[in-house]
């Protein structure tokens, strides 16, 4: 699909050159801008999504007349449900920070055109700062018999598209847009249209497929792999059973570097990782010596792969950048620092290894330990020794010429690769399945940092996915009883919806006990606090300032612990909801700010108390800086990043047997507020605030 009409023509004869490649009718209306107020005369709001929009096109009508070639009904003339779609082009005016707008305000612009015209479904199309986006929103039936049309339901957003450089995950789903014209799934209706753009955009679809390409690749993967510390045949009674464990080995080790790809994936979304490293002309050209990423064919199919770019970049960026401090990131030098597994090995293998590091250095910070840290570790029994300690390897991280590491570059690079996967899924339809390089897949694929909701969603993988993958690919790993793994740890996800009832009911019980003095009348209490979680705007205590004041100390002050919190589903569901309604009971921050500050007041009035002068001093000098910190972290922050950190902080907890489902909770927390911050090239770190108080959140309780 060519965009470039976007840029070189006016919005409206560029829409209906969009809709022209979808080979979607419709019939057009607007000839003229209209007053964003003027057209929302009723759903209108001061806010800064709907202050945003600066010209409002009518566009047209998708109908059934349309599909036929006639002529659809007046607009104002519909006063019951409709078989029609309208088209809205909705130009945007700049932020002014600079970033493009939310999703957030996108689908409050999109609800407000489908609030406006209940009558029928509504598709918004935006434009700005060089960028488009498609609203779709769903539409459900009132519940009251007696009220006619229908309510606005999930709003999906294919967002940021790049006019002149789209991202080749957008344009795909583009593609599906267009509608077939022939054959047994052809869309020549207004029905078939809804229906097809409905599962068009749905992520679990986009999901689905993505797993499925992702589960074929995780198949091949331990067929090529070899990893240290692999089980010893002479530990087994039979070989089968010592295949099985090697089988077993190989994919925990594949699953691991999965979620750590995947996690940088989602960074790199806020330009945290270079787009280079992926790029396997630059790799070619800049950063490797004789890289040639293609599977190797015939005689030279022999013998033991190389791994230069798993080594030399991969475990780089995870052991050396993303687990060291900017500005210590260095290659080990020849004969030291044996056993320090946060400098870089593989010098090498570089063409330039100083351009590797000053690359790494100007736009990859910090990001803690956790995944990240490297599992080669000393032999437990052998200590106080300085190089010559037995190192039991995990990760193989090693410069060693005997490193048994391989993970051949061919599994990033390869575009078409059959794969006999027959024993695996158990189906000889499998014999000769389709799969394709690791990096190949995943840039097929949009991504995006914000966690989607039940009520608005990109059409993209969000961080969810993570725990999906996880729990998903722990079933594969255990040979024994393969698709029944899962039973065996207790590893199920738990879909969004069910999650965000759990969230609502349990927040609801613990929110009655602090407001049962204030309002005893317990079925009004219900009703409002079911409103004040809704996912709409309506503040059921908007003026009832003390009450507000009371939910902020609530939630403050609560304490969520999930016993058994897998990858993260319930205590992510559950900062979501509590973000929300700290958006509406303090939209912006005051009182909220003011609690964490008091906290660490009070603990500056309990040191008054301590004699050692010394000790009181310094401590009350710490606290006063962290006043400070919590200042920054308001002022310089997204407003939203204020709540989830000290939510993050001070209420909510997980514990679980499988340390790598904790690991992916800890993920997801950290990609939750990297959301709102605010990247600070010339602050330390980025302004990226590492949060090491997270291995004490999130916990794997020792056997």
């Amino acid at each position: 699909m060519n965009l470039s009409t976007f840029n070189q023509s006016d919005f409206l004869t560029a829409l209906k050159s969009f809709f022209a490649d979808l080979r979607v009718p419709v019939n057009y209306i607007a000839s003229e801008p209209i007053a964003p107020l003027e057209i929302l005369s009723s759903t209108y709001r001061e806010t800064e999504a709907f202050q945003l929009m600066n010209d409002v096109y009518f566009v047209g009508m998708i109908d059934d007349a349309a599909f036929a070639g006639n002529k659809s009904p007046e607009v104002s003339s519909i006063h019951a449900d409709y078989d029609g779609i309208l088209i809205f082009g909705v130009e945007l005016k700049k932020r002014e920070n600079g970033l493009l707008p939310t999703r957030g305000q996108l689908a409050e612009i999109s609800r407000a055109f489908n609030r406006e015209f209940h009558f029928t479904p509504v598709v918004v199309i935006f434009k700005y700062d060089g960028q488009i986006a498609f609203a779709n929103t769903e539409r459900i039936k009132y519940k009251q018999g007696w009220r006619e049309g229908e309510k606005a339901g999930k709003v999906s957003v294919l967002r940021d598209v790049n006019i002149q450089n789209p991202h080749r995950g957008h344009l795909e789903i583009l593609k599906e847009l267009e509608i077939p014209t022939s054959g047994k799934n052809v869309v020549d209706s207004f029905a078939s249209l809804y229906k097809y753009w409905q599962e068009v955009f749905s992520v679990s679809i986009l999901n689905k497929k993505f797993y499925n390409e992702l589960q074929n690749w995780y198949f091949w993967a331990i067929k090529e792999v070899t990893y240290p510390n692999a089980p010893n045949r002479f530990d087994f009674e039979t070989n089968e059973k010592f295949d099985e464990a090697v089988k077993e080995h190989k994919g925990k080790n594949v699953i691991r570097l999965l979620t750590r790809i995947l996690f940088i994936w989602f960074i790199k979304e806020k330009k945290l990782i270079p787009e280079q490293l992926f790029d396997k002309n630059f790799i070619a050209n800049k950063l490797i010596k004789d890289f040639t990423p293609q599977k190797p064919q015939g005689i030279f199919a022999t013998g033991k792969q190389n791994s230069p770019y798993y080594r030399a970049i991969l475990q780089n960026l995870f052991f050396a950048t993303l687990n060291q401090e900017m500005g210590k990131r260095a290659f080990r030098g020849d004969g030291q620092h044996q056993n320090v597994t946060n400098l870089m090995r593989y010098k090498s293998y570089f063409k330039d290894p100083d351009y590797f590091v000053q690359l790494m250095e100007e736009i990859v910070p910090f990001m803690n330990g956790g995944l990240f840290e490297c599992l080669d570790k000393p032999h437990q029994t052998i200590k106080g020794k300085q190089g010559g300690d037995i190192i039991i390897y995990n990760d193989g991280f090693s410069d060693r010429d005997d490193n048994l590491l391989v993970v051949p570059d061919y599994l990033f690079f390869d575009v078409d690769e059959d794969v006999d996967l027959s024993d695996d899924f158990g189906n000889k339809v499998y014999k000769n399945a389709k799969t394709r390089g690791l990096l190949e897949i995943l840039q097929s694929y949009k991504f995006t940092i914000t966690e989607n909701t039940p009520i608005e969603e990109d059409v993209a993988l969000d961080p969810e996915l993570l725990g999906k993958v996880f729990e998903n690919l722990l079933a594969s790993y255990n040979p024994e009883t393969k698709t029944t793994a899962r039973k065996q740890t207790g590893s199920f996800y738990t879909p969004r919806e069910i999650v965000n009832y759990m969230v609502d009911e349990s927040l609801i019980a613990y929110l009655k006990n602090s407001l049962k003095d204030e309002i005893p009348a317990e079925e009004q209490l219900d009703q409002d606090l079911h409103q004040l979680l809704s996912y709409d705007s309506i503040n059921p205590y908007q003026d009832n300032p003390d009450i507000q004041k009371k939910l902020i100390k609530a939630l403050d002050e609560c304490t969520i612990l999930d016993p058994a919190c897998g990858s993260g589903a319930f205590p992510m569901g559950i900062l979501q909801k509590m973000v929300h309604v700290l958006h509406k009971i303090d939209p912006k921050n005051t009182e909220w700010e003011q609690r964490q500050i008091e906290r660490v007041n009070k603990a500056i009035e309990n040191l008054e108390e301590i004699d050692d002068v010394q000790f009181r001093e310094q401590s009350i000098k710490d606290l006063k800086a962290q006043i400070k910190d919590i200042e920054d972290s308001f002022e310089n922050n997204e407003l939203d990043y204020g709540r989830k950190l000290y939510l993050i902080e001070n209420c909510i907890y997980g514990v679980d047997i499988q340390s790598i489902a904790t690991q992916i909770s800890k993920l997801r927390f950290f990609i939750s507020l990297i959301v709102d911050q605010k990247i600070d090239k010339d602050k330390d770190n980025f302004g990226i605030r590492p949060l090491p108080n997270l291995e004490t959140k999130f916990y794997q309780p020792t056997p």
